[in-house]
């Protein structure tokens, strides 16, 4: 029988993967807590202590604990620890649900960001949007600025392609350059 196995992308090791060119860097993030909340988000902030409000598209999240806003009623909650919350369905009228070990994180910084955003979204992103859930590199995403870098959240299957597109936008960059 065939083995399909060997179209697909191998993922490299994600804790000593970088993608370099000149005025841009990109890395793996791990060891982040990642919760989706859905529901009454004014409900979570009184329970978790944090804004009911996140980022959108483009904008500045700051810290060790923060949201991404992907829908009126749902965040990505992100955190440097885990959250006090426990996931579940809460009788205040919101669910957290763990995504931590579904979600793949980049983060990409340098002179030639802009660039690269460019490469990746058909988005101007000078001017943020109310959702950071969006189409990047041809595959759903969560971006964001994060302390002065993007920030791109993606599903695990597709962190080996995207990491394979970003290394190839790399090399345009480099080749612009």
């Amino acid at each position: 029988m065939r083995d399909l196995a060997e179209k697909w992308s191998i993922a490299p090791d994600w804790s000593s993967a970088t993608v370099s060119a000149p005025g841009l860097a990109v890395r793996a993030v791990s060891d982040l807590d990642q919760s989706l909340v859905g529901g009454d988000l004014d409900a979570w902030a009184r329970v978790s202590t944090m804004k009911a409000d996140g980022v959108g598209a483009f904008g500045a999240a700051k810290g060790d604990r923060y949201a991404a806003r992907l829908a009126r009623d749902r965040l990505l909650v992100v955190s440097n620890t885990p959250l006090a919350v426990a996931a579940g369905w809460h009788e205040d009228g919101f669910a957290v649900t763990k995504l931590s070990a579904g979600l793949q994180v980049f983060e990409a910084e340098g002179p030639a960001l802009d660039a690269f955003i460019a490469r990746g979204t058909t988005l101007d992103p000078s001017q943020p949007s109310a959702s950071a859930a969006l189409s990047f590199a041809g595959v759903s995403a969560i971006v964001y600025r994060h302390e002065n870098r993007l920030r791109i959240h993606v599903d695990r299957g597709l962190a080996a392609y995207l990491w394979t597109w970003m290394e190839q936008a790399a090399g345009h960059i480099a080749a612009d350059n």
